[in-house]
């Protein structure tokens, strides 16, 4: 029959000094162990102790000396404090195989499940469980745990230790609630849940070593895991068995984190609901295994490995986190798009448990709408007009088919060219109705567009502006030659280069291909704009809706059947599938594909660009701040220009038509009319004299040099005489963070 053995860590409390526990070891050493929140000198160790000696671990202090009686002398809280020694209890799991765990809410049930599950796969023999609950509040789980050990006929000795003070950080809020689940999406949208320290993460990790001095010396093997992970025996050893013959006595158990897909009972989650791990899981969870008799001198119980000795072997366990964070939903502590079946969970939970789990809805890659690698793009403008013709004619001319449209609150002739356009043939415009939905413009449109046929039936799909341009460098420079570059493809990222604005400061009716030709290195990490990307996907289901940088909603059953490939040809990583939006130091390139980023145009049609707003972040200003991140002019880039006469045959093609060409010139008027009112006005003669000046010009070259902070607190923080400087490449500048500016 298992047994049921009770203690508790009786602490004292001093002041602001909190003594956990004192042990009088059997070498004759005292140890004391006090919480982390106690602050004390190191030269205290002498004072109690000749040999007295001062360490801490996650900031707890630990003092260890030779004692002259039982009793020690110490001045805490500036009083004399006589602090008795207790002497351990290592009969209690001298011999056995012990898991040491902390039970943290957790049922009665579960830690049943936990301890008979290790009985079978681990030999499990005994368990030191800290239950953090306060103490006199749980008699529940202790009647349910007794109960439920009587009647488990194996050999196997239980000891529950409690502590008469909160062991938790103490500004932290309970681990079980989602704002402290790894990984839980839209944490940064939660409100801060209240401290919670008697069920908050774990904070004096010295606990460890409280027990382990106390009742773990002579135990087999001990391994530290939770109440919610579970080890299944590999390859026909156990932990406790390979720690025997680990170097060191130490194993690494390096553990996988599980969820279920849905459980059947919220209320209830058992272990069996558990099926799905993530396919992009970044991060293992670390915990230990260690034969406390080969453990060398000073090694110390940490909370993920132990410290003083390497592990050299390693051993695979699962977490469940549907028992450590308590939610109704899945999604609440993990996105679901990261979620896929694990047939060793499926197995364990219909042979393990006789259960019937709630499987993932099955998902198929589908056939292309049309099979011939047509093109879409979804785009969103406002007063774009003298723009519009060079952009499309320049993507109909590299193999662009549809092209819908979508505007709101044009005061330029846009809305009035695009449905030109449309009756002409050339493209799809719509109405944004966003008003009132609550949604920004281009999500709103994003949403409609999904509806669209233009969309629904076509091979390929983007998600760009009208000052993107998307630039091909295989082949002769045509959607068809990316496509047969990269024949299984199914996405393709397109990073931005940032062009600047060239030192144009005039407004011309000209391509803006031949007037800007400046733009940002290719390694350009900073600021974090300059490499975000679009990506072109492939109409085939693999993902749930339109994105403003990338399609969203990764079917993870799927997610195996992803070709993701960057602006070079190569593989995108799996940890960027669900939710990369800018490509970094590993995923950037440029050599098939790239996106020409025309953000700031001349510093006129800047004016304007300024005035009309944007259409994603519509609450932030377009004003120094961004000209200063966007406009970049380091190097020359004309990889695009042997497109223009392919450009050119299209736009006269288009031009040639008398309705055409009266609407694009009327664009035109309307633009520059609007630039000389706003020049007009002091507010925009003033901004104009900025931008075009000789400071803003030097700045624009500039980048390379700058910090991350710079960027994000304006061209303002960066002194005249940096900027007015002679600077070899490796000058760097930076400033301390602060408000961001826009």
């Amino acid at each position: 029959m298992a047994d049921l053995i009770t203690r508790r860590i009786d602490a004292q409390v001093f002041g602001n000094i909190t003594l956990l526990d004192a042990i009088k070891s059997p070498n004759g050493k005292a140890e004391l162990f006090f919480d982390h929140t106690s602050f004390l000198n190191k030269s205290i160790a002498t004072d109690i102790f000749e040999d007295g000696e001062f360490s801490s671990v996650g900031n707890a202090p630990w003092i260890v000396g030779t004692p002259t009686s039982d009793t020690v002398t110490a001045t805490l809280a500036g009083v004399a404090r006589d602090i008795a020694l207790s002497s351990p209890e290592n009969d209690l799991m001298a011999g056995r195989n012990v898991a040491l765990a902390t039970r943290n809410g957790e049922t009665a049930a579960a830690v049943l499940e936990w301890l008979s599950f290790h009985v079978t796969h681990q030999d499990l023999t005994g368990a030191v469980i800290l239950n953090r609950a306060e103490p006199e509040t749980d008699h529940d789980f202790y009647t349910e745990l007794e109960l439920g050990l009587a009647a488990m006929r194996v050999d196997l000795t239980v000891l529950v230790v409690d502590a008469t003070v909160p062991l938790g950080n103490r500004k932290s809020p309970a681990e079980s609630h989602p704002f402290a689940t790894p990984g839980a999406p839209g944490k940064d949208r939660m409100g801060v849940p209240n401290p919670a320290p008697w069920a908050s993460p774990l904070g004096d990790v010295l606990v460890y070593e409280i027990l382990r001095r106390r009742y773990l010396e002579t135990a087999r093997a001990v391994a530290n895991i939770e109440v919610y992970d579970l080890v299944p025996r590999k390859q026909d050893t156990t932990i406790f068995d390979l720690a025997q013959t680990a170097e060191n006595g130490v194993v690494q158990l390096v553990g996988s984190q599980c969820y279920p897909w849905r459980a059947r009972d919220h209320d209830a989650v058992r272990f069996a609901d558990h099926i799905c791990v993530q396919f992009d899981e970044k991060k293992k969870r670390g915990r230990w295994c260690v034969a406390p008799a080969k453990l060398p001198a000073n090694s110390v119980f940490r909370l993920i490995r132990i410290g003083g000795a390497e592990a050299k072997l390693g051993y695979p366990f699962f977490r469940f986190m549907g028992l450590r964070h308590v939610a109704k939903t899945v999604s609440k502590i993990v996105p679901k798009a990261s979620l896929i079946e694990s047939e060793e969970l499926i197995n364990l939970s219909q042979t393990e448990w006789d259960y019937k789990p709630i499987f993932m809805p099955k998902e198929d890659v589908a056939a292309p709408p049309r099979g011939d690698n047509s093109v879409a793009i979804v785009t969103c403008m406002k007063n774009e007009g003298p723009f519009i013709l060079e952009w499309v004619a320049y993507h109909r001319a590299i193999g662009v088919e549809g092209f819908l449209v979508y505007t709101n609150d044009c005061t330029d002739g846009t809305d009035t060219f695009l449905e030109l356009l449309q009756e002409k043939g050339y493209l799809q415009h719509r109405d944004n109705a966003f008003h009132g939905t609550g949604l920004k413009p281009q999500h709103h449109a994003l949403q409609q567009a999904e509806k669209e046929d233009v969309y629904k039936n076509s091979d390929w799909a983007i998600s760009m502006d009208v000052d993107e341009f998307i630039d091909i460098k295989v082949g002769d420079g045509t959607m068809a030659a990316l496509f047969d570059a990269l024949p299984d493809a199914n996405l393709i990222s397109c990073t931005w280069r940032l062009f600047g604005n060239n030192d144009v400061h005039e407004y011309e009716d000209a391509f803006l291909l031949d007037q800007f030709t400046n733009c940002a290195p290719e390694f350009a990490n900073k600021p974090h704009q300059a490499w975000g990307f679009k990506t072109l996907f492939k109409n085939v289901g693999l993902f749930k809706k339109l994105g403003v940088h990338r399609p969203k909603g990764l079917k993870p059953q799927i997610w195996d059947k992803i070709r993701w490939y960057n602006g070079s040809g190569k593989p995108m990583p799996r940890e960027e599938y669900r939710n990369a939006w800018r490509s970094n130091a590993d995923t950037y390139g440029y050599d098939m594909v790239q996106l020409n980023h025309y953000a700031v145009r001349s510093a006129e049609s800047f004016l304007v660009k300024r005035d009309r707003g944007r259409v994603n972040h519509v609450d932030r200003d377009q004003g120094l701040a961004y000209w200063f991140r966007m406009n970049n002019n380091y190097v020359e880039e004309r990889s695009i220009q042997r497109m223009i006469p392919k450009l050119q045959e299209e736009f006269d093609k288009m031009l040639a038509d008398p309705d055409i060409r009266a609407h694009h010139e009327a664009c035109v008027k309307a633009h520059r009319e609007k630039i000389d009112a706003l020049r007009a006005t002091e507010n925009y003669a003033k901004f104009y004299e900025e931008l075009t000046g000789p400071r803003m010009e030097k700045l624009a070259r500039m980048h390379h040099h700058f910090g991350a902070n710079v960027f994000l607190m304006g061209p303002q923080t960066v002194p005249d005489d940096v900027v007015n400087a002679d600077h070899d490449e490796k000058f760097f500048f930076t400033v301390e963070r602060g408000e961001t500016a826009h």
